[in-house]
């Protein structure tokens, strides 16, 4: 029986038609509706109250992201936008993101009828996925509304920075953070790294399921925000206290050592469990670094990517690990499979990450 209601919004007929065909063909959806656009979009679901809603991002007369923000407003409902690479469409589907939507994913360029084909699977596993997505910290969430540095609460950071102190006096060692994140990510990730003080006391790599051309919009998008720096990441790049890595879709990130620093090693070896960046590669590569004191974090997203790269980081030494607690995690996945190593320190909705980071690296 299929029980998962779906309506489709995109201003093309053949796209409607070609969605409604691939969500469709899994025994457990079901297409109730589509819509042309966003008025018409939130006339459907209305009358239907779908478990998801897939909508493109560029649509006459309302677009995907006014009609988001009404649908999350007044009748919230799981949606996966369907974006377009330009840069117009990254930096709106990253404010989709931030005003709610669970996912999205990327249309593909070139002959339409063709392409589409290649996100068949991608597609049915984020709609399958954000229906059973936990949107009460989407609808919760509280973020600076402006995007510009000065404006970040200073009080928030002083209280964080203070609440890291005495551990400060007592350790010696350098410090490495790395987050692993995503469904739900960019979100999670805004909310802990707009934490961190400036003079933050370690790096930090993430890793963030995302296609290229996405990251480094996202990486601007959060630097713009906090008080660390954020950039995506650059092969061969040395790391620096204070600073944020975001690694680029496609690409695995991985550190070398180099005397008393560390650098960057972007490579293109095979996906792992059909991720590229994928969490455990380089959860795998900081466990054989030497002489820092390491903080893993794994928040929200679907899977298990992480959890064996968790495995890894302990068998060598001064780890600390932190999962995202279910009542923030938009998908409790792969934050559920590290709690399942028994290897996590600690359990804390997003909220208090940032917080438990600093008392970790001191």
């Amino acid at each position: 029986m299929r029980g998962k209601k779906v309506v489709v919004v995109d201003d093309s007929a053949f796209m409607r038609k070609l969605i409604t065909e691939f969500l469709s063909s899994h025994p457990e959806l079901e297409v109730v509706a589509t819509a042309r656009n966003g008025k018409d979009a939130i006339e459907k679901i209305k009358k239907f109250q779908p478990a998801v809603i897939t909508m493109d991002v560029e649509m006459p007369e309302m677009d995907g992201l006014d009609a988001l923000g009404y649908i999350m407003e007044h009748m919230p409902t799981p949606i996966v936008m369907l974006s377009s690479l330009t840069g117009a469409g990254v930096e709106t589907t990253l404010r989709a993101m931030e005003k709610g939507a669970v996912d999205f994913v990327k249309k593909p360029s070139g002959t339409i009828s063709l392409d589409l084909h290649r996100i068949k699977d991608e597609l049915i596993e984020k709609v399958l996925a954000a229906s059973k997505a936990n949107l009460r910290p989407v609808i919760a969430a509280d973020y600076p509304a402006s995007t510009h540095k000065a404006t970040l609460r200073a009080p928030e950071k002083r209280s964080l920075a203070a609440a890291g102190a005495s551990v400060r006096k007592r350790k010696s060692n350098r410090s490495l953070v790395v987050i692993g994140t995503s469904t739900g990510g960019p979100r999670a990730l805004q909310k802990v790294l707009t934490q961190l003080p400036k003079d933050l006391e370690a790096a930090v790599l993430v890793v963030q399921h995302m296609p290229p051309g996405f990251t480094k919009s996202l990486a601007q998008r959060l630097d713009s925000l906090s008080a660390v720096h954020v950039k995506e990441a650059e092969d061969k790049e040395t790391l620096r206290n204070g600073t944020a890595y975001i690694c680029p879709g496609n690409f695995h990130l991985k550190v070398k050592e180099q005397g008393m620093t560390l650098a960057v090693n972007l490579d293109q070896s095979p996906p792992v469990n059909g991720h590229r960046p994928a969490v455990d590669v380089m959860f795998e590569s900081v466990s054989e670094v030497t002489g820092f004191d390491k903080v893993a974090v794994i928040m929200t997203g679907m899977g298990a990517d992480g959890a064996n790269g968790l495995i890894k980081l302990k068998e060598t030494g001064n780890v600390h690990a932190i999962a995202e607690s279910e009542e923030s995690c938009v998908v409790f996945g792969m934050p559920r499979a590290a709690i399942a190593t028994r290897l996590v320190d600690c359990t804390v909705p997003v909220e208090h990450i940032a917080q438990k980071i600093l008392e970790y690296i001191g």
